[in-house]
Parts: C-alpha cells; sequence; structure tokens
C-alpha cells in the first residue's frame, strides 16, 4: 500500500469518526459485483481490508445479494461462494427480495445509524450513497482497494451542525437515550392520540361589574313655536290727588 494513499485513508476515516461517531469494528456491507472485481483482480478482501481500513472490521452482506447472484448463474459463481463467506444482516425483504442495489440503499435509511461502510461497484447504489451524509464508500481501482473521500451531502451537513442549524447524529442518540431513561419518550401514535385538555380559569373580576348607564343628553325644553318671551314694564300712571301709580304694562320683547 502506498503511503500517500494510506494517509488519505486514515485522514477520511478520521473524518466520519470524528463527525458520524463511526468505530470499531467497522461494519461494511457488500454487494456481489464488488466480490466479482476482487476475484478477477486477485483481492484477499478479509486480509487487505483490515489493513487498508488500519483496524477490525465485519464484513457482512444481506440476503438479497445472495439470491440475486444466484440468480444471475454460473457466470457469478466464484463471486457467490466470497460472499457467501461473510455475515449476513436481516434485512425487510425476506419473504420478497429485491434488487442487491435496493436493499442495500434501504439498510442504509436516511442517516446511515448502524454506521456501515459500503463496499461496490454499481454506479446505483454509489449515486445513492453519496446522497445519505455519514456513508464511506469503497471500491476497487487498478486492483487496489480505494476509500473514496466524503461527499458533498456528508460535507454540507458536517457544516450545518458546526453552524448549529442541525444535530449530529451522536447527539440525537443520546438525547433520545436520555428521554429513555426518564420515561419521556413515547410513541408517535401515542403522542399523536392524546389531546391536550384546557384548564378551566376563573373569570375575569373586572369583566363581572355591572356597566354604569350612561345618562342621555337632558332634553331640551319644548317651547311653543311662534311663543315668544314676554318682559313686564311698570308704567307710571297720574291719579286725581297727584300721586304717581304705576301699572304694568306687557310689551312683545
Amino acid at each position: 500500500m502506498g503511503l500517500k494513499r494510506q494517509k488519505i485513508a486514515k485522514k477520511t476515516i478520521s473524518f466520519y469518526k470524528y463527525n458520524f461517531s463511526f468505530r470499531q469494528p467497522f461494519q461494511i456491507l457488500i454487494d456481489g459485483t464488488f466480490c466479482q472485481m476482487a476475484l478477477k483482480n486477485k483481492i484477499q478482501i478479509k486480509e487487505q481490508m483490515p489493513k487498508y481500513l488500519m483496524g477490525e472490521v465485519q464484513l457482512c452482506t444481506t440476503n438479497c445479494a445472495l439470491k440475486e447472484l444466484e440468480t444471475l448463474g454460473k457466470e457469478l459463481y466464484g463471486a457467490r461462494i466470497i460472499l457467501q463467506k461473510f455475515q449476513s444482516r436481516r434485512c425487510a425483504h425476506l419473504k420478497d427480495p429485491v434488487p442487491a442495489s435496493e436493499c442495500l440503499l434501504s439498510m442504509l435509511g436516511e442517516t446511515n445509524p448502524h454506521n456501515y461502510f459500503v463496499a461496490t461497484q454499481d454506479h446505483t447504489v454509489t449515486a445513492g450513497v453519496k446522497k445519505i451524509p455519514g456513508v464511506p464508500l469503497l471500491y476497487i481501482i487498478l486492483n487496489t482497494i480505494v476509500l473514496d473521500k466524503p461527499c458533498q451531502t456528508s460535507l454540507d451537513h458536517v457544516k450545518a451542525v458546526s453552524l448549529g442549524e442541525m444535530v449530529s447524529v451522536a447527539q440525537q442518540q443520546s438525547i433520545r437515550s436520555l428521554k429513555e431513561d426518564k420515561g419521556i419518550a413515547q410513541k408517535d401514535g401515542e403522542r399523536r392520540g392524546k389531546k391536550r385538555k384546557r384548564k378551566q380559569s376563573n373569570p375575569n373580576p373586572l369583566s363581572c361589574l355591572k356597566k354604569k348607564k350612561k345618562g342621555g343628553p337632558t332634553p331640551p325644553k319644548n317651547t311653543e313655536q311662534g311663543e315668544k318671551k314676554k318682559r313686564v314694564r311698570n308704567k307710571k300712571q297720574k291719579t286725581e290727588g297727584g300721586d304717581n301709580l304705576s301699572a304694568p304694562v306687557v310689551t312683545n320683547a
């Protein structure tokens, strides 16, 4: 193994260890295309994979990948013999097998919670893996196993976590375990089924006060139309004795 290639692999593994909590033994999902290429280039997967990843590994596959090699016939008989030696991970397609590419992507889910490496030569699987953050990709080029550099999806995820926009996978697992310890975690169905009861609050005392009736404007005194105020004026009159007598005189104002 070249020194430069080993340094690049070490740097990539450190990226996944630090940002996605990968730990030994590394679990590596392998399909028939990778085994066929290894057989063609005389690569001993069990011997070279731990050396290249510099740690313990668990080589595994799925039932769908084995079934696919069986249906393809004698041309891939050698690849099927190699793949049968690895551990078989239980998938959701035991009764109805699906293509290996579809099965491997379903094992990863949306966030690769089990921290799988994927070893494949299938372009469909490669394209699907690069859309999921935190999935190391292995393939064979020029008689050597190569660990691909982190995809852009993984880099964007790490950047979002560093900016506080997202929660890392390790933090999600720790939060989930803390909730389970405290008994806070609930199933989605139970959480949706329960409705929050509204508390009965006492009425506002200010709203219970009787409103005071506002006095309406006093109606103006009605006076007969055309009626005018009369002013009384005293008029002096002379009597026979020379005394002045005042008599009221009514005049229209």
